[in-house]
């Protein structure tokens, strides 16, 4: 892939330096990884020590002061290498950017610098069984008892890294002493409060990050266990929301351009009626529209990017929902063409890409589907009316 356009030298820098890094571990680290059964501790530990994990957190915590875009081009060079941390999107990314926008002092005081050094790590709890893409339906609900404390009760579902985190930033939902509707708000779990039990969804997919069906029975937590304000609603939500969709681009792109380098490797490689194959347009063409698509979706996902840590959230919301159905749509694609231009060496272990075929779809399914996207750019770019 070429060089980003309109980078700054330091972030150059960053991205060359990640690269390299990210060549220490590879593909066949992450598989082993996985094979175990085990997260890449190893991996998350240097790569914070190296101040990429906690990137975009604030300095003041312990963190880089850079920006979002910075911790997407960490997580895509590690993806491009072959050995992605998906926790980057969910850790430092959606719950260090509430805690760092919206948390108190102490709260900040006590999770961002964990979260930034790798010593910690905090998970994120949205999805829940009835509710999937709408967060107006969801139904996990906090109530005040007569103590100030706040009683949680309901479900999540395919929540990552449960099991490697310290504590789980939960979404629940909070009656209006005004209207009596119900607003989101914000909780931090930690992992042995009582009456909050985990249990591991049986997944096809081969990752490092086990996902995880939550049940919350009136979980008992402290007033400071609140991140933000609570009559905020959907503002501290959108907060998470927009650097997790400009992340999973990141995380999309890294693996779509995973595969389109072994691909290219192959394609120049294999020889066949002493030619290499990628002299042939029937596998040139492909992979050079998979190369295009790729850079064009790296575009969309830095707009929205360095819409975002500019602070205009609702041009970032846009942004980023289309780099996030760009990347995902790019990495599918050439992900498929890869495999393809391997033929039968595509589904082998020693290429590292099979197991990138069901991965490559998680892409386009979390955190939001491409359906929710084009519902998305429907009602608020083009003002067509909702169906729904």
């Amino acid at each position: 892939m070429t060089a980003p356009v309109l980078e700054t030298e330091e972030q150059q820098a960053l991205r060359e330096a990640v690269a390299a890094f990210s060549k220490k571990y590879g593909r066949d680290y992450m598989m082993k990884t996985v094979e175990a059964g085990e997260y890449p501790h190893e991996l998350h530990r240097e790569a914070a020590k190296l101040g990429y994990v906690g990137v975009s957190l604030p300095e003041e915590y312990g963190g880089g002061g850079a920006g979002i875009y910075e911790s997407a081009l960490v997580l895509e060079e590690l993806g491009a290498g072959g050995s992605p941390l998906l926790m980057m999107i969910v850790s430092p990314a959606i719950t260090g950017t509430v805690i760092a926008r919206f948390g108190t002092e102490a709260q900040k005081r006590e999770w961002l610098p964990g979260l930034a050094d790798g010593s910690r790590i905090m998970a994120f709890g949205i999805t829940e069984p009835d509710a999937g893409s709408n967060s107006h339906r969801i139904t996990t609900t906090a109530r005040r008892d007569d103590n100030g404390d706040w009683l949680l009760t309901g479900r999540k579902v395919f929540v990552s890294g449960v099991d490697i985190a310290d504590a789980t930033l939960i979404v629940g939902r909070t009656e209006d002493a005004r209207t009596g509707k119900l607003k989101p708000c914000l909780f931090i779990v930690p992992r042995d409060a009582e009456g909050f039990t985990r249990n591991p969804i049986d997944m096809e997919l081969h990752a490092a990050e086990r996902q995880f069906e939550l049940v919350l029975d009136d979980v008992r937590l402290p007033a400071e266990a609140l991140v933000g304000d609570e009559d905020a609603g959907l503002l501290q939500l959108f907060a998470g929301l927009n650097p997790e969709r400009i992340m999973t681009a990141a995380f999309a792109l890294g693996m779509g351009r995973f595969a389109l380098d072994k691909a290219l490797s192959y394609a120049r490689e294999r020889t066949v009626w002493k030619q290499p194959i990628g002299a042939h347009q029937a596998i040139a063409h492909p992979l050079a529209v998979a190369h295009i698509e790729l850079e064009l979706a790296q575009l969309m996902m830095q707009k929205a990017a360095r819409l975002y840590d500019a602070g205009d959230d609702m041009g970032a919301g846009e942004a980023a929902n289309m780099a996030k159905y760009a990347a995902a749509e790019a990495c599918v694609k050439a992900v498929d063409q890869a495999v393809h231009t391997l033929g039968g060496n595509g589904l082998t272990r020693e290429f590292g890409l099979a197991s990138l075929i069901t991965g490559a779809r998680v892409a386009r399914i979390a955190p939001v589907s491409r359906e929710m996207i084009l519902n998305f750019v429907s009602h608020q770019s083009l003002g067509l009316p909702k169906s729904y």
